[in-house]
């Protein structure tokens, strides 16, 4: 039987699925860029509002643009009751868990979800960016004892998010570092969650179910675990002389430093900048800046021997120290990962819906052909 040599691209690398205005990466020289503008502009100089509406609608937003925009954003915030009860049932689970099952029953309540018009598409995302935030914060408070706490609707987005955690509002520059954090995660191209939402899309399912198929997907520790996992390794160096020693014994043994290098990146990814910034002054002002300096000498010393073979720190290095210092559980880290990345996974399905074609790659067939079927009675 005469074969064709089959090219394989494992995991799918350095393979284009289409074309794309959402996000353009540039991994050599560390650049990140939404609808055209640089990483760093948004963080020092934006709000997740303003950059989520660009991200969903190509531009800017003028003022009357954001304030109503705004105003959508914060009248979605509430969850029905069912949903509640639904959280209350399936506590004990994890929070990416939570939030994938949370996601899936709100597709029921929502009055869209069988339109998949692009206006539709983006009423949703709204919606879910929204509730996300109150899944999570809600689901907090259950576990331990508490009442859901309403949403405030004087706060924005992400001190909103604290206050729902909390149960008292936070101070500006808490709640400016969470903001921070969502406009850094919001949007990365076509990552392991993007594409999967991306092929649940394809198939004209609805945004509901998309963004349940994002959710499982980042929860993979190769995706989205790596935050909670460096802030596991820094409690574990606990003083800032032990990091040198840490590294060695881990690396001698072939275990990982978590933090440290990036599918796309070969120098430092842009987003870990303004991570780092904040982990050091939050420490600062709560009384524990060994966590910063852990970091610190991790990536000025005991790492940088690395950088050679393009590996440096990642998004998720600060991440951690800085969603500790907030008061955050460990187990929260990635779910705060994905209520920051829902508008980006809106953005996708929208384009890919813009545009569809079913995705639908091909694995190479290597095992036997043409068995005979050997009756029961006959097998050894």
């Amino acid at each position: 039987m005469e074969t064709t040599e089959v090219q394989i691209h494992r995991g799918l690398r350095g393979i284009y699925i289409d074309n794309t205005q959402a996000s353009f990466i540039d991994g050599n020289v560390g650049k990140l860029l939404y609808r055209g503008y640089d990483i760093h502009e948004l963080a020092e100089k934006s709000t997740f509002e303003e950059t989520m509406y660009l991200l969903l609608h190509g531009q800017l937003p003028t003022r009357a643009q954001l304030s109503a925009f705004d105003a959508e954003l914060r009248a979605a915030r509430p969850i029905p009751a069912e949903v509640i009860q639904i959280i209350r049932l399936v506590q004990r689970a994890h929070p990416m868990d939570v939030l994938r099952t949370a996601v899936s029953a709100l597709a029921a309540f929502d009055p869209d979800v069988t339109n998949e018009s692009p206006e539709a598409i983006l009423r949703k995302g709204i919606r879910l960016t929204a509730q996300a935030a109150t899944v999570v914060a809600a689901h907090e408070r259950i576990r331990h004892g508490l009442d859901p706490v309403p949403p405030d609707p004087s706060l924005n987005h992400a001190g909103n998010f604290l206050y729902l955690l909390r149960g008292k509002r936070p101070d500006p520059e808490e709640a400016k570092t969470m903001d921070v954090d969502f406009i850094i995660h919001a949007e990365h191209s076509s990552n392991a969650s993007a594409f999967a939402a991306r092929v649940t899309a394809s198939t004209l399912s609805d945004l509901h179910s998309a963004i349940v198929t994002g959710i499982g997907t980042l929860k993979g520790p190769l995706h989205g675990g790596a935050a909670e996992k460096v802030m596991e390794m820094a409690e574990a160096i606990g003083q800032p002389e032990r990091a040198e020693e840490y590294v060695r014994e881990t690396l001698k043994s072939h275990g990982r430093i978590m933090g440290f290098g990036h599918a796309v990146y070969k120098a430092e990814d842009p987003r870990a900048r303004h991570l780092r910034d904040r982990s050091k002054v939050l420490g600062e002002k709560r009384g524990e800046p060994q966590w910063f300096q852990i970091l610190t000498v991790l990536e000025q010393k005991a790492m940088v021997p690395y950088r050679a073979r393009g590996i440096y720190v990642n998004v998720d290095f600060f991440a951690g120290s800085v969603y500790h210092l907030l008061g955050i559980p460990s187990d929260l880290f990635i779910s705060i990962f994905a209520m920051g990345r829902i508008p980006g996974w809106t953005l996708q399905v929208m384009e890919q819906q813009a545009h569809n074609m079913l995705l639908r790659p091909l694995l190479n067939y290597t095992g036997p052909m043409d068995l005979p079927y050997v009756p029961m009675d006959q097998r050894r």
